[in-house]
Parts: structure tokens; C-alpha cells; sequence
């Protein structure tokens, strides 16, 4: 048994990289399962890389256009960790304190889903002008 096996401070910390992927992917994948803003993001991200291969955007639209997709999604599974925590904190119990980590979470991901609006309105609205006016 290693000496730290019987330190509670590393209870849950992993030992492993795999294991340390797994519990990666498991938290991803409940984000998907359990978040409807999720939803909406993984949708989103579709209709735009659809977009980015009908317009045959370059290799640095696309790397504003993953990076933007990778940003929102990453940002709401955080959002979603911290309502979480701060849920079980609070004990559901109305605290000030709750309601502004909670707001400020999700204002974090709005200020990235702005970024990713006009990230996707720089690169795309040029190309379905064009489009239009052929």
C-alpha cells in the first residue's frame, strides 16, 4: 500500500492516466446526458462545421471556428460543475453568495458564446453575401 493510500486529502485523486481519462470522458458524456444547454451547443456546433465544409472556410477560419465550438462546450461543462457544487454547498437553500457563483458561471458562458457569435458572423456573413448577390 502506498504511504498516501490512508490520506483522505488523496481519496479521489488518480493514480492513473487512464482512469484519469475515464473519469474525463464520463463527465463529458454526462454533460451531453444531463445538460439541455448541451443540447443546443452540440447542435450549434454542427450547423457550423457543416457551414465551414460548404464554404470551404481556410485552415485559420477553422481554427477560430474549433476553437470557438471547444470554448463554449468547455465553458458550459464547467458552468454545469460549479451549479452543481455550489447546489450541493447551498444544500438548496437560498444563498446571495450561491446565486452570484452560479450567475457569474453562466455569465462566463455567455461572454464565450458572444466570442463564438461573432467569431461565426466574421467568418460566415461575408460567404453567404457572396452567395446572395452571385
Amino acid at each position: 500500500m502506498d504511504s498516501h493510500d490512508n490520506n483522505p486529502q488523496k481519496k479521489w485523486k488518480n493514480r492513473e492516466l487512464i482512469a484519469s481519462m475515464e473519469f474525463a470522458i464520463t463527465g463529458i458524456v454526462t454533460a451531453f446526458k444531463e445538460e439541455r444547454n448541451m443540447k443546443k451547443h452540440a447542435l450549434s456546433a454542427i450547423l457550423a462545421l457543416a457551414a465551414g465544409w460548404f464554404f470551404k472556410i481556410s485552415a485559420v477560419e477553422w481554427l477560430f471556428l474549433l476553437l470557438s465550438i471547444t470554448l463554449v462546450i468547455a465553458f458550459e461543462i464547467v458552468n454545469s460543475a460549479i451549479e452543481n457544487v455550489v447546489d450541493l454547498a447551498s444544500d438548496y437553500h437560498f444563498s446571495m453568495l450561491a446565486k452570484y457563483a452560479k450567475d457569474m458561471a453562466a455569465g462566463a458562458v455567455l461572454v464565450v458564446s458572444i466570442y463564438a457569435l461573432l467569431t461565426g458572423c466574421i467568418i460566415f456573413l461575408p460567404k453567404l453575401w457572396q452567395l446572395l448577390v452571385r
